[in-house]
């Protein structure tokens, strides 16, 4: 029998034949003695097999054909099917099961929402960060060909185009689907978010708009062509209430009779009861419930709240000439204004819905120079009227 087992070279494999003319057989086999890597001859190809054993069956996967698959790449292949079966693993097991590994946004779409929208009260966010941001950028993307590098290009773009907060929530949000299809056995390995640290975030908490600017604002958002989104702006400025708490209000928390709003979920993970102010219930009054929508500020689509006023927030911005002001900064003027005004810092907690008292007390030293300023005026008309 002719000798079928040779060192393999690339000379060596150009010279291999296949089967000699008449001959019953389609193809011979040869086997690399460094690797026992099989590379298979025909009349017109030469095909790399790697054959193993595995649970009693002796499968054999292909590597792909020669020459396009060198020698090296084919020993390299090998080995690496043969120390998978060392671990345990059927590597035809592993490649059917990448062959059909989702895409990201398969995955994220398919999977990961779904899951999403019963356990996060947040999922109408990651759909926004998933549809506007991500899915551009992995959706792709085979989940498990994203790279920690990957993940790294991701953050920083978001970073240099948002901020590095938002740059931290976004890798946050990826990290939680990449350990959920790790998770439910979709043929992810490794988080490729592990060991990617935060970026630090900026120290500015935010800012207590002014008079001045919060008359501008109140002027452009009456200009603004999105009417309801630019409603949804000034209840965020008359109530103090959450973005996210604003854009998922359903009509049924409403009571514009005893003129609360009921709470079912919020940030602390207590239900609560929000007092609104005239103004605010005024504004209430002027929207029309959208037929068929449940919600105060439907989306696009009227069975979804609207998720996303940012774009009404920044042309209002501009029309109005404020800079660096966030849509959360009218919480925190509607706050300020109330300890001016002398609210004691107990009611802010609670019209705010602080869980942490010590959350409150940033707004304590507006308080307290109130209470400072009619003190020292005390003092003043006592001295005044003292005899001399």
């Amino acid at each position: 029998m002719a000798n079928r087992k040779y060192n393999f070279t690339t000379k060596i494999c150009e010279k291999l034949a296949g089967p000699a003319p008449g001959s019953k057989a389609k193809e011979i086999e040869y086997t690399d003695i460094a690797t026992s890597v099989k590379l298979m001859v025909s009349k017109n190809r030469k095909t790399w097999y790697h054959r193993y054993t595995f649970n009693g069956k002796k499968p054999a996967i292909r590597i792909g054909e020669f020459p396009g698959i060198t020698v090296d790449e084919a020993r390299q292949k090998s080995i690496e099917y043969g120390a998978m079966v060392d671990r345990g693993i059927d590597p035809k097991s592993q490649l059917d099961m990448v062959k059909d590994m989702p895409s990201f946004a398969e995955f994220a779409n398919d999977e990961y929402m779904p899951y999403a929208e019963k356990h996060k009260r947040s999922a109408d966010m990651d759909e926004s960060k998933l549809r506007l941001h991500m899915l551009k950028v992995f959706g792709h993307k085979r989940i498990c060909d994203i790279s920690r590098r990957d993940v790294d290009m991701y953050r920083t773009a978001i970073a240099q185009s948002h901020s590095n907060a938002t740059s931290n929530r976004h890798v946050a949000l990826l990290s939680r689907i990449m350990g959920l299809a790790i998770l439910w056995e979709r043929g992810v390995v490794k988080n490729p978010c592990a060991g990617i640290k935060k970026l630090q975030e900026s120290s500015d908490v935010g800012r207590a708009l002014k008079s001045d600017e919060i008359k501008r604002l109140q002027m452009a958002l009456d200009a603004e062509p999105n009417r309801l989104g630019a409603k949804a702006v000034l209840l965020l400025m008359y109530s103090g209430l959450r973005h996210a708490e604003v854009l998922t209000l359903p009509w049924s928390a409403v009571d514009l009779k005893e003129g609360t709003i009921f709470l079912s979920h919020t940030k602390s993970g207590r239900s609560r009861y929000v007092t609104l102010n005239s103004v605010a219930i005024d504004l209430l009054r002027t929207i029309k419930p959208v037929v068929g929508s449940p919600w105060v500020f439907p989306g696009v689509d009227p069975k979804k709240p609207m998720n996303n006023i940012r774009k009404v927030w920044v042309r209002a911005l501009a029309s109005a000439k404020v800079k660096h002001a966030r849509i959360h900064d009218m919480r925190h003027s509607f706050a300020s204004a109330a300890a001016v005004a002398g609210v004691s810092l107990y009611t802010i907690q609670k019209m705010l819905g602080h869980a942490s008292s010590q959350t409150t007390q940033r707004y304590a030293h507006l308080a307290d120079s109130r209470a400072m300023r009619e003190a020292s005026m005390a003092a003043v008309t006592m001295l005044a009227n003292t005899d001399r």
